[in-house]
């Protein structure tokens, strides 16, 4: 993900910083609460900091976790094997943990749907070149 070259105001750029904060934290919370998704939010955080803050988007591509997966998104939109069977058990993990405990049935069966639409989706995604 590039930085934006459109110049933008003060208040603008506030908000996408903000924005890309948000994203970041609920990132990070998704790596360890099983069911929150974690990298829909740090591709957002890193697409607002490339519009707002030079430091956060250079931070987030230089990151150990974090790079690899944007520049393989930057680079042809592609996911890593090791990435999706980690969203896979993960989720996995959930739908079971949901089933269970579950107050009502629809509720449960949204829930897991919207995961397995997530998968499937994920799993459409080819895989970056060796």
């Amino acid at each position: 993900m590039k930085p934006d070259p459109e110049p933008r105001g003060p208040l603008v750029r506030a908000l996408f910083y903000a924005f890309a904060v948000l994203c970041l934290v609920l990132g990070l919370i998704g790596v360890v609460v099983p069911g929150m998704p974690t990298t829909v939010f740090i591709l957002l955080a890193a697409w607002a900091a490339a519009r707002s803050s030079p430091r956060l988007h250079a931070w987030l591509l230089g990151h150990r976790i974090f790079g690899p997966l944007l520049h393989n998104w930057a680079h042809g939109r592609t996911v890593s094997r090791r990435a999706k069977w980690s969203a896979t058990v993960t989720m996995v993990l959930c739908a079971v943990i949901i089933s269970y405990t579950a107050h009502r049935a629809w509720t449960a069966v949204l829930a897991i749907g919207c995961m397995a639409v997530v998968l499937a989706w994920l799993w459409s995604r080819p895989l970056p070149p060796p």
